[in-house]
């Protein structure tokens, strides 16, 4: 944040002068068949007390390298992180360093939330804090303030978890938007590394192609997706991956106390996040699950339970809490309770029936090819976004190609993965296909399908089986991705 808005982070350096402590070469020794490499003191003996970032570290490592799948997921979610992020700022940054920061940078950024750092910081913030992360950094530094009413109301749509951890990272030290970055990497990192896991223990003994290469590659699909740069943005869509990818690997695992944690805490940071009950139950009460052997024969049919209620099964009442908390502090603090279920009005969206708006999605794209076609703006086919009715027509006609390539995917899911994933997926698609926006009736649709990590594994399956296709699929999602990171950095919206 700019320096009116927000606290700088300040970083103490050694102080001039200090002596210099020469310090022995470190001895190196071997222990259980771990290299381990031990600094002693001059003429003590002894090992320095070691600090907690190197504890944590080290117990990270001996965590990972107790189980292959471990080490190999850890691996494979690391090499994508650091790769996608890299082509995420490259793109990002050598745009704006060429082309500027864009028309309409001051458009959208209540009060300079993502500028005022000099020119490197704003170069460097640029492919990170953009459109919404304005609004998340708001929050994180002032809060909701529901008692100002409708001088605030818009940032009720921007569910509290995300905020609360850039500003608790803020308040450590960190500038605002650098926290906000690391929080969306370390979240990525995560999400990633279960994902690794979850495909792994679904394609195992499935008879399609190795189990750990499909896991590998739903790992790179999603790091590399087109719209994969939200994930290192001061969005929230990486913290949300996370905990829905936990709740789905926990409740395969019938660790449902986890399950509950992770779906009150998805609850709290996106409004599909109690969504995530559905499926649970699902897993719950049909499997497969990991824990116990079914209750009841395969040979049932229909909605016939394969497993009986137990005292656990009230872990997953816990997981609308997160929604439930963040209407009950909307309405003690002066503001609505019911904030959270409305306040998509105020950005535009209106209910138009169960999926109705993939039939405004069509009639939308087909008003945009006319538009195109035309070559003249006098006559605008469509309702006005604002700008140009030529981009509203290219945007139109973006959204319909993702919602068309997500189609067959869906299928996919249902056919290939438990009933639990078709359930979430088609869920998770209500809110944007059944609330659309009158001059974009599928906007942030590309959103939405970003953190639906079923289609991810159903691509990585398509993949694993085809060796010859995933370089030119990764290689085409990643240029995609540089592009779509480089009109987010210069302040075009994506979606």
């Amino acid at each position: 944040m700019s320096p009116d808005t927000a606290e700088m982070a300040v970083v103490e350096a050694p102080p001039a002068g200090a002596p210099f402590v020469p310090h022995a070469p470190p001895r190196r020794r071997i222990t259980g068949g771990v290299r381990e490499q031990a600094t002693v003191l001059p003429g003590t003996g002894a090992r320095p007390r070691r600090g907690a970032w190197a504890r944590a570290l080290e117990w990270g490592a001996e965590w990972a390298a107790a189980d292959p799948a471990r080490t190999a997921a850890v691996r494979d979610a690391w090499r994508a992180v650091w790769l996608s992020r890299a082509l995420v700022w490259v793109a990002g940054i050598g745009t704006v360093a060429t082309l500027g920061f864009g028309p309409v940078r001051n458009a959208f950024d209540p009060p300079g939330v993502t500028r005022g750092f000099g020119w490197l910081g704003d170069l460097l913030a640029a492919p990170a804090a953009r459109w919404d992360a304005s609004w998340y950094l708001v929050i994180a530094h002032f809060g909701y303030r529901p008692e100002l009413g409708a001088y605030t109301s818009a940032r009720d749509a921007f569910f509290p978890l995300y905020p609360l951890g850039v500003g608790m990272l803020s308040r450590l030290g960190l500038q605002p938007v650098l926290a906000g970055v690391l929080f969306s990497v370390l979240a990525l990192g995560f999400a990633l590394y279960a994902l690794h896991r979850l495909t792994a223990l679904e394609f195992a003994g499935s008879g399609r192609a190795g189990a750990r290469d499909t896991a590998r590659l739903a790992v790179y699909v999603t790091a590399l997706t087109p719209m994969a740069f939200y994930f290192s943005a001061v969005y929230s869509e990486s913290l949300y991956l996370a905990l829905s990818v936990g709740v789905f690997w926990f409740a395969r695992r019938g660790r449902w106390m986890w399950v509950g944690v992770l779906g009150a805490l998805a609850a709290a940071t996106r409004s599909t996040g109690v969504l995530l009950l559905a499926p649970a139950a699902m897993l719950y009460l049909y499997g497969p699950r990991e824990d116990r052997l079914a209750d009841f024969p395969r040979r049932a049919r229909g909605l016939a339970r394969r497993y009986r209620l137990r005292l656990d099964a009230l872990w997953l009442a816990l997981m609308p809490a997160g929604l439930f908390l963040y209407m009950a502090y909307l309405g003690l603090a002066g503001g609505s309770a019911l904030a959270p279920l409305h306040s998509q009005q105020t950005w535009g969206r209106h209910f138009a029936g169960p999926y109705a708006g993939v039939w405004d999605g069509l009639k939308a794209a087909w008003a945009g090819v006319r538009q195109l076609a035309s070559g003249q703006r006098a006559h605008v086919y469509y309702p006005l976004a604002g700008g140009s009715p030529f981009i509203t027509a290219g945007h139109n006609l973006m959204l319909l190609a993702f919602l068309a390539a997500a189609a067959p995917l869906l299928v996919a899911v249902v056919r290939m993965l438990p009933g639990a994933y078709g359930v979430y997926a088609i869920a998770a698609l209500a809110l944007p296909l059944s609330y659309p926006v009158n001059p974009q009736p599928l906007m942030s649709l590309a959103r939405f399908l970003v953190v639906l990590f079923p289609l991810s594994m159903v691509v990585a399956a398509w993949l694993a089986g085809r060796p010859r296709a995933r370089a030119p699929v990764l290689v085409c999602s990643a240029i995609a991705l540089m592009f779509f990171a480089a009109e987010f950095a210069t302040w075009h919206w994506v979606a």
